[in-house]
């Protein structure tokens, strides 16, 4: 007989924040280095593009490390409840978010993460992406991924 409902508490993704950083800040940094380099160029264009390019990178990993790495966000959720027709999600604000309409789960191909998208109550859109990392363990993760691809 198959559980009608999974409950977890998301824990910090310590291990995940620290990959982050090693990608995303070299990045920025190389894309500002390149770009006030050709600063000094006839052609300042690519300076535009390379800054623009350079703090899109910058928000968007800010963003993934604050959000869904550390869990620091007020929007960010730290725990899941679901069940066959619905998904809970607890936020870091306190507020409870449930998702009922439109529901879809995408899971990634190498397993590492999968993302929650759906409209609540009010009827507005949410999406949510959760790493392997923010699961106490492995076994809590891949049960979470099974349960949830009834929504898939």
């Amino acid at each position: 007989m198959a559980k009608k409902e999974k409950r977890c508490t998301l824990i910090q993704d310590i291990k995940g924040m620290w990959w982050d950083l090693a990608l995303y800040v070299p990045t920025v940094v190389f894309l500002l280095s390149i770009g006030f380099k050709l600063w000094y160029t006839a052609d300042k264009n690519w300076t535009y593009l390379l800054v623009f390019l350079a703090t899109f990178f910058f928000l968007a990993g800010t963003n993934r490390i604050l959000k869904t790495r550390m869990m620091l966000l007020p929007s960010s959720p730290i725990g899941i409840d679901a069940n066959k027709q619905r998904v809970l999600l607890q936020l870091r604000s306190g507020q409870q978010v449930e998702l009922v309409k439109a529901l879809r789960y995408y899971p990634d191909f190498v397993g590492k993460s999968f993302a929650l998208s759906g409209l609540d109550l009010s009827g507005a859109k949410r999406q949510h992406v959760f790493h392997r990392g923010q699961f106490a363990n492995d076994k809590e993760y891949q049960e979470m991924r099974d349960f949830l691809r009834v929504f898939a």
